[in-house]
């Protein structure tokens, strides 16, 4: 099998990363990089002509209830939860 990513090319992208490999990391990730890049070869031999592009593996569907518009609480009603108001809206503390 021809290698399709080097160790240079390994030390490369850790060195940019700020990883450090020693030589067996090395060998290991040049390894494993082969084979997934082998295995991408792979599934490109598969004819997906009559597959529909998608988003995700399995259809989903949006499961929030429809907008309705709704009376809200009165201020008054809302604003006697409040620990301090000031008639009109809630006071909190200053935060700079």
């Amino acid at each position: 099998m021809r290698e399709k990513i080097t160790r240079s090319e390994i030390r490369h992208v850790a060195k940019l990363a700020r990883l450090e490999l020693q030589e067996e990391e090395e060998r290991l990730m040049t390894d494993q990089m082969n084979n997934i890049l082998s295995y991408m070869d792979k599934l490109n031999e598969l004819d997906t002509s009559a597959v529909a592009p998608t988003t995700h593996a399995i259809r989903l569907q949006n499961v929030f209830r429809k907008d309705q518009v709704e009376p809200s609480l009165e201020r008054e009603e809302v604003l006697a939860n409040a620990p301090q108001s000031d008639g009109a809206s809630f006071v909190v503390p200053k935060v700079f």
